[in-house]
C-alpha cells in the first residue's frame, strides 16, 4: 500500500491503522476530478488531525472503504462509474454505519425524497468551500466524542 505525499497524492492504510479512535480524522474524498472539490479540500488541509484519501470513482472508493476505517466519505454529484447517491447506498454494503456527504445540485425536498433511508450527514452544494469543510469537520468530531464516551 503507498502513503501519499504532502503534495494531496493518495493515501492507503491498512485497516488496522485507521480503526483505533484517535485524533486522527480520515476522510475520503471521491470525485473524478479533484478540482471539483478543491477548495473544499484545501480548507480540511490546513487541520493537522484531517488525513484525506481520494478516489476517483465509486468502484475505487468502495475498496478504499472495504480495506480502511474512514471517518467520512464525501462523494461528487457523479463520480464516474455511478452517481454519487448510488454510490453512498452502496457504501452501506461495505459498512452499514458509515457516514456519508454527498454534493448535489437538487433542491433540499428533491434530495430529502431522493437520500430517504441513506442515512446521510448533508447535502453539499457544488464546489463546497471552507465553510462547509468547517462544519462537516465539526460534526464528525461530535460524532466521534460520542462514540469515544460509549
Amino acid at each position: 500500500m503507498s502513503k501519499g505525499d504532502k503534495n494531496g497524492s493518495d493515501k492507503v492504510m491498512g485497516r488496522d491503522q485507521g480503526s483505533r479512535l484517535g485524533s486522527v480524522i480520515k476522510l475520503l474524498l471521491v470525485t473524478p476530478t479533484r478540482k471539483a472539490l478543491g477548495d473544499f479540500a484545501s480548507a480540511l488541509k490546513t487541520n493537522d488531525e484531517v488525513e484525506l484519501l481520494w478516489a476517483e470513482s465509486g468502484g475505487n472508493a468502495l475498496a478504499i472503504a472495504a480495506e480502511t476505517f474512514v471517518d467520512l466519505v464525501v462523494i461528487d454529484t457523479v463520480v464516474g462509474d455511478m452517481t454519487g447517491l448510488d454510490l453512498a447506498e452502496k457504501m452501506l454494503s461495505v459498512n452499514p454505519m458509515i457516514n456519508c456527504t454527498v454534493v448535489s445540485l437538487l433542491t433540499s425536498k428533491e434530495f430529502h425524497e431522493a437520500s430517504e433511508g441513506l442515512g446521510l450527514l448533508a447535502q453539499l452544494p457544488a464546489n463546497p468551500g471552507k465553510e462547509h469543510a468547517e462544519d462537516l469537520l465539526q460534526r464528525i468530531k461530535n460524532i466521534k466524542g460520542r462514540l469515544a464516551g460509549m
